[in-house]
Formats: C-alpha cells, sequence, structure tokens
C-alpha cells in the first residue's frame, strides 16, 4: 500500500480490533472502523478513524486482531488540499490520507489529528495523531 504514516514520536495509546482473518493490512496503515470493535484498512472519505496499525496482518493467517496506534506524531501525506498550521485533519478518500477536517468529522470521528506545520497539496507533514487540541 501507498502514503503509510511514518512515525516519528512513538505512541503511548493502543487499542486491539477485531479484523477479518482473510483480510491482510500493512504495517502503519489508516485504519477504519467497519463494525463493532471491528477494524479494516482506511478506503474511503469520512470513515471512522480507528488508529495506525502498529503490526502486519497477513491475509488467511489465522490471526483475527490488530492492534492500532492511536496517538503519537507521524508524517502523513496530505490528499491534495492544503492545510494550516494547527489544522484537524480527517480521513480522506484516497488510502493512507488526510484532507482538512470540517465540523461533521469531529462528530463522525474522523479527525486523525492536529497538522504541526503547513502542509501544501499533495506533501507529507507532521500531525499529532489523536490531538484535537
Amino acid at each position: 500500500m501507498a502514503d503509510e504514516p511514518v512515525c516519528i514520536e512513538t505512541p503511548t495509546k493502543f487499542a486491539r480490533y477485531t479484523v477479518a482473518e482473510g483480510t491482510g493490512i500493512a504495517l502503519n496503515t489508516f485504519l477504519q472502523l467497519s463494525g463493532d470493535n471491528t477494524a479494516s484498512a482506511h478506503s474511503g472519505d469520512g470513515q471512522v478513524f480507528a488508529g495506525i496499525a502498529w503490526e502486519e496482518k497477513t491475509a488467511s493467517d489465522g490471526v483475527t486482531e490488530i492492534v492500532a496506534a492511536l496517538n503519537g506524531v507521524w508524517d502523513v501525506t496530505d490528499g491534495g488540499d492544503t492545510a494550516t498550521l494547527g489544522a484537524l485533519l480527517a480521513l480522506d478518500a484516497t488510502a493512507n490520507e488526510t484532507r482538512p477536517a470540517v465540523a461533521g468529522d469531529i462528530l463522525t470521528g474522523s479527525v486523525v489529528g492536529k497538522v504541526l506545520e503547513a502542509q501544501g497539496a499533495n506533501e507529507v507533514c507532521r500531525v499529532r495523531v489523536g490531538s484535537l487540541i
């Protein structure tokens, strides 16, 4: 998968989610909630952010759980919009990319975190994941 976030500051909060046994998920993939405490790889705009895959999940390996990082600082790829310093980012339509959040993203749980440097279109920049302040 392309555009995976890159860990800059190690996270300290984690969650364990159920995943489909036949699904493969690459390390450092944005995860979205796809059911009751069930995660899958992010694949579309405005999905509910569940964290970043902290381990790799191989398809059909018998494993039905995955650990996700819920915070930390990560280099993240922008999906084509620009974001000002301090703006909140949400999951974009393209896997592993973000866009500036709108008010509804806070209510629906799509917010990934706060950008720590001005972000140009399709640029990689630092994001404090899990932060609304």
